[in-house]
C-alpha cells in the first residue's frame, strides 16, 4: 500500500536571489499538495475526479516574481490580520494604533506587506503520524511594529496531508505584547481545474443562517442579518451563480460574494466543525471545509479579469474560483460584540482547518 511522502526541491528565487523551496506532500493515493516557502503558499493541490483523473484545483502562478508583484493572495497564509480593519485603526488597552491602508482607506489582509509577501522558514512537520500522513511546518517572526501592529509575533503553520487525501492546516502564534491576530488561508478553488472556466455552476452549502452585511467599502455593518430568503441563503447546497445577479446592493457593490458568514457552532467552543460543502457536477469532485474558526469569508473571484494565467497559460476569468476563508470576523479589533481576536503574552493562538474530499475512496488507490 503506498505511503504518504514528503519531498523538497528548488522552485525559484526571490528578487534578491534567495532560494525559494517547494515542499511536495503526496498522499500516495492521488492527492498531492505543493507548498512554497514564499508566503507559505499552497502552490498546487492535485485531486482526482470521480473517475480518478487528476487535476490541480487551486489557482496558482508560474514564478515567485508573479506572486510578489501580481497575485491577489493566491494560496497564501494571511496575517497578521486577515480581512479588513476599518480605516487601518484600532484601540487596544487604551492605546490607538494606525496601520498602513491598502484597500479603499482600510487595511486588508495585514497591510501591503503582510505575511503573504514574506519568506517563511520551513522543514518537515512534527512526527507522530506514522505511515498515515506527512507534514511541513513553516515559521515566521513578525517584529514589534510590523505593519503597525504591536508586539513581536512568532507564527507557525503546519500543512498535513494524510493517506485519505485530507489537507489540514494548523496555525499557532505567540506574542510578547497584546495584539490582534487573525490568520487564514487564501486558496482560490475551482474543482473543475484551475483555469477551466468560472465556478458559477459549482454548488455550495454553508453551515450558517446569518452573515455580515457590509458597507460599499466592505466594512461590516452594525448587525448581522439572516440569510433565509436572500441571495446569501446557502443552507442547502445550490449553484453559486443561482442568485449572483439578483438586485442586491450587497452583491452589486462587491461584484459578487465577498462576505463573512457566521458559522453555526454547536457543541464545544474551538472544536472542529463543518463550515461548507463545495461540489463541481462535471468532474464529480466534492470538498468539505472543517474549522475551529467562527466565520467563513466566501469570495467568488470578483476581481479576476483574465489578465492572470497559470503555469499552463490558461487565463483566470471573472468568477474563475471561490475562496472559502476560515477566520475571525472582519474588523473585530473595533467590534467588542464580536469574538475577541486579541492575543496576549502567555497565551497561544491556535486554529485549525481541514479540506476534505469525500468523493475519494477512503484508504484506497484512485
Amino acid at each position: 500500500m503506498p505511503r504518504p511522502t514528503l519531498t523538497r526541491s528548488a522552485f525559484d528565487v526571490t528578487a534578491d536571489g534567495t532560494r525559494v523551496d517547494r515542499w511536495t506532500l503526496d498522499s500516495g493515493h492521488g492527492v498531492r499538495a505543493e507548498v512554497l516557502g514564499y508566503g507559505a503558499i499552497l502552490h498546487s493541490l492535485t485531486v482526482p475526479d470521480a473517475d480518478g483523473r487528476p487535476e490541480c484545483v487551486v489557482l496558482n502562478l508560474p514564478t515567485v516574481a508573479d506572486y510578489a508583484e501580481r497575485s491577489p493572495f493566491f494560496g497564501a497564509v494571511i496575517g497578521r490580520y486577515a480581512n479588513r480593519i476599518a480605516h487601518g485603526r484600532f484601540t487596544l488597552d487604551g492605546r490607538t494604533y494606525q496601520l498602513p491602508v491598502n484597500d479603499r482607506g482600510h487595511t486588508l489582509h495585514g497591510g501591503p506587506e503582510g505575511f503573504h509577501h514574506r519568506l517563511w522558514s520551513a522543514g518537515p512537520g512534527p512526527d507522530g503520524h506514522g505511515d498515515a500522513a506527512v507534514s511541513v511546518r513553516l515559521s515566521l517572526h513578525s517584529p514589534d511594529g510590523d505593519m503597525g501592529f504591536p508586539g513581536a509575533l512568532d507564527v507557525s503553520v503546519t500543512y498535513t496531508l494524510d493517506h485519505h487525501g485530507t489537507l489540514r492546516l494548523d496555525y499557532t502564534a505567540r506574542t510578547d505584547r497584546p495584539t490582534p491576530v487573525n490568520l487564514t488561508h487564501h486558496a482560490y478553488f475551482n474543482l473543475a481545474g484551475a483555469g477551466r472556466g468560472d465556478v458559477l455552476a459549482h454548488t455550495l452549502a454553508v453551515d450558517s443562517d446569518t452573515y455580515l452585511p457590509v458597507t460599499a467599502e466592505a466594512i461590516p455593518c452594525p448587525a448581522s442579518a439572516p440569510t433565509a430568503g436572500t441571495p446569501f441563503d446557502f443552507a442547502e447546497q445550490r449553484p453559486i451563480g443561482a442568485r449572483l445577479n439578483d438586485d442586491s446592493r450587497q452583491l452589486r457593490d462587491a461584484g459578487g460574494y465577498d462576505h463573512c458568514w457566521v458559522l453555526t457552532r454547536p457543541g464545544v467552543p474551538d472544536e472542529m466543525r463543518r463550515a461548507a460543502r463545495l461540489a463541481e457536477p462535471g468532474s464529480g469532485r466534492r470538498m468539505e471545509v472543517w474549522t475551529t474558526e467562527p466565520g467563513l469569508q466566501v469570495y467568488t473571484g470578483n476581481g479576476l479579469d483574465g489578465t492572470l494565467s497559470g503555469p499552463a497559460g490558461k487565463p483566470y476569468e471573472r468568477h474563475g474560483a471561490v475562496c472559502l476563508e476560515t477566520q475571525h470576523f472582519p474588523d473585530s479589533p473595533n467590534r467588542p460584540e464580536y469574538p475577541s481576536s486579541v492575543l496576549r503574552p502567555g497565551e497561544v493562538f491556535r486554529s485549525s482547518t481541514e479540506f476534505r474530499f469525500p468523493h475519494l475512496p477512503r484508504g484506497a488507490g484512485c
